[in-house]
């Protein structure tokens, strides 16, 4: 027995882990499974790759089986990681189209999460760019999945959290880029309405994020840092820089679980203003910046999710339709502030449509902020969920560790569909998780 959990560190499950060392053995582990699924580099945050029984860990296929350069279409296994593919065709002239605030994730999770980075307002999601899925469903078939064989299966596997079997092999397109760095422009904000409106201009910006202040309060609420984003030219790099920069371990580190009072409205505060500060000088004039600080701004930092302590974290992410998302925008982080122990490093992007039919994605603003597991912290997130469903959004499922079936059935009005298809793929229910338990299995009397 091994304690399992995702990255925010609850929920812990003691439970056997299967390592099939082959296809066949993932099937055998399938069928003899009382409730199993795949679970690739334990990213996702909270249950959902923990299986009801034991989840099956799919990091052991960690093959490419093809790449065409003409094409930048490439045939890979579910368990490569997204920093063995940016380190391996990076240097060769090829990046994934999209990528998360991590590199650390499996390809099959990715597809599972269908994935969204700072592109989404224009390029979409992680799904968008696959064109065909090896699955083994829960009734012992291989099927391939595309969008136009087995199709229903397909878009209900991207975004699907691995509910509609094993994912074994995808094929996939790669972006060509010149090089491996971004041209950064940093735009600072007074407050949330300022904030936004820098978010809507940077539309034709093919990467934008800002980074929240979320100890700020009264006139400065919301203030942040707006980040946007191009991929450099050959043209454009300082002298003597390579192509492909070289994604250095930082020798950062965090040994020891923290005690829970580091985190404090005081040190999140004081963080948060020389954070501020830096940022506003940077303000203005174009910067060429690596990808890796770009894009995975604290996988510089090993097991950085042991800040939060040994109880673990919560990190609420929700995304909130286009209209009137600044009055629940504004709502949402006056509530946190007055609390004063959320994190330092909040996040607002832009989200336009998913492709899954269950991605989380929809146009509009999608809010993300991590809390210590403490206190009051579940009460105090369901008050947040009810102002999200209100307002006609949803929870990202990959992020999720505690929400309620009520607040996901609202937001998520593809359900049925999703579940007829997973049913036809899984008659006897051998495919289930921590997850799909708490949200979308029949609750046993």
């Amino acid at each position: 027995m091994t304690l399992v959990s995702g990255w925010g560190r609850f929920p812990v499950v003691d439970t056997d882990v299967l390592r099939p060392r082959s296809f066949e053995a993932v099937g055998e582990a399938v069928a003899g499974a009382a409730g199993t699924v795949a679970r690739g580099n334990g990213r996702a945050y909270g249950d959902a790759g923990i299986g009801a029984s034991q989840p099956i860990t799919m990091t052991g296929f960690d093959r490419v089986r093809s790449f065409d350069r003409a094409t930048g279409r490439i045939r890979l296994e579910a368990g490569v990681l997204l920093s063995d593919l940016i380190d391996t065709f990076g240097p060769h002239g090829f990046l994934p189209f999209v990528v998360p605030g991590t590199r650390f994730v499996s390809i099959g999770g990715a597809i599972a999460a269908d994935v969204h980075g700072k592109n989404h307002h224009c390029e979409g999601g992680f799904g968008r760019y696959v064109d065909s899925i090896l699955l083994r469903t829960g009734e012992g078939e291989t099927i391939e999945a595309s969008r136009e064989q087995n199709s229903d299966a397909f878009f209900a596997t991207i975004g699907g959290m691995g509910l509609t079997g094993v994912i074994l092999e995808a094929t996939m397109r790669l972006r060509p880029v010149e090089t491996g760095w971004i041209r950064e422009r940093v735009v600072s904000t007074s407050d949330l309405d300022a904030a936004m409106r820098e978010l809507d201009a940077g539309d034709s910006a093919t990467y934008s994020v800002a980074w929240i202040d979320c100890v700020a309060r009264g006139r400065e609420l919301g203030r942040s840092l707006i980040y946007l984003g191009e991929h450099a030219g050959r043209g454009e790099l300082p002298d003597g820089a390579y192509a492909f920069p070289v994604g250095k371990d930082s020798g950062l580190a965090v040994p020891v679980d923290l005690p829970s009072f580091t985190l404090n409205r005081y040190s999140v505060r004081a963080f948060n203003e020389l954070y501020y500060r830096m940022g506003v000088r940077r303000a203005g004039a174009s910067h060429i910046v690596s990808l890796f600080p770009y894009f995975f701004p604290l996988d510089s930092i090993t097991d950085w999710n042991r800040i939060y302590g040994r109880r673990g974290f919560l990190q609420h992410q929700c995304v909130i339709p286009e209209h009137g998302a600044r009055d629940v925008l504004g709502d949402i982080l006056d509530r946190v502030t007055r609390r004063g122990d959320a994190s330092f490093l909040a996040v607002l992007k832009k989200l336009g449509q998913g492709d899954g039919i269950l991605s989380f994605p929809m146009p509009g603003y999608t809010l993300a902020l991590d809390f210590p597991m403490k206190g009051d912290i579940l009460n105090f997130l369901d008050e947040i969920d009810r102002l999200v469903v209100a307002a006609g959004g949803r929870l990202y499922l990959a992020k999720d560790a505690r929400q309620s079936r009520a607040t996901f059935e609202a937001g998520y009005p593809a359900l049925q569909r999703f579940k007829a298809i997973r049913k036809s793929l899984d008659p006897a229910g051998k495919i289930r998780s921590k997850l799909s338990q708490r949200l979308f299995d029949e609750v046993q009397p």
